[in-house]
């Protein structure tokens, strides 16, 4: 459903974050690795943007509780205002391309998804590893307290087919709005498993309805 123009949500957003934007030869560098699709298929990241804008989110790993619940909220973008703004939006993992499918089954995410297993985008554009030593900001998007969403985890991948974490546990994730071509117009590192830019700035930034994620149930007077 969407909401009325409103004032952009400036919750865990500052300019630190908007203002660290790759160097045009890190980009250049990343734009040259590889992805790989839910079928194994390797294509260039540059792909990903060469030619509409896209919104790229970089997940910690698709065991991690969090970015589970945040991609949940992302499989909640209607198709209809991605195709009607002209915006592509990706989610990228760190892990085998085999989880991809299992993932957006469990989410319900039914955009594009891809997998960078050996980090190197991560690498070139600064994603840090380890929780930051900053307070903690709740993510809007995150229901689970720690403990629960971590007990959660642990038994998806001892119930997995292989026992794995499914990516490095301690790489951190990170947004960016990017393209057409090698422009930039945002970026959002986060600093720990709970500073994920809240879905509705992005999509704001990138020109793309907003989304209710309330999901409250309607009261109807009889």
């Amino acid at each position: 459903m969407a909401c009325p123009p409103s004032a952009p949500i400036t919750q865990q957003i500052c300019s630190a974050h908007i203002s660290q934007q790759p160097e045009p030869e890190e980009l250049r560098a990343a734009a040259q690795c590889p992805v790989v699709d839910a079928d194994g298929k390797k294509i260039p990241f540059r792909a990903l943007y060469s030619e509409r804008k896209a919104i790229v989110v970089f997940v910690r790993n698709f065991l991690c509780y969090t970015c589970k619940e945040y991609v949940e909220d992302l499989a909640k973008v209607p198709k209809s205002f991605l195709e009607d703004a002209n915006v592509r939006l990706i989610v990228i993992g760190q892990s085998s391309y085999h989880h991809i499918k299992p993932f957006c089954n469990l989410t319900g995410y039914i955009h594009e998804m891809y997998v960078d297993p050996q980090r190197e985008i991560y690498k070139i554009l600064g994603m840090k590893r380890g929780e930051g030593n900053n307070t903690p900001v709740q993510s809007p998007h995150v229901k689970s307290n720690m403990l629960l969403g971590s007990i959660r985890s642990m038994w998806r991948a001892m119930t997995s087919p292989v026992f794995d974490f499914q990516g490095d546990p301690a790489q951190q994730g990170g947004t960016l709005i990017l393209g057409p071509g090698n422009e930039v117009h945002f970026l959002h590192l986060d600093k720990h498993r709970l500073d994920h830019a809240p879905i509705n700035t992005v999509l704001q930034l990138a020109g793309v309805k907003t989304v209710d994620f309330a999901n409250k149930s309607q009261i109807i007077d009889i």
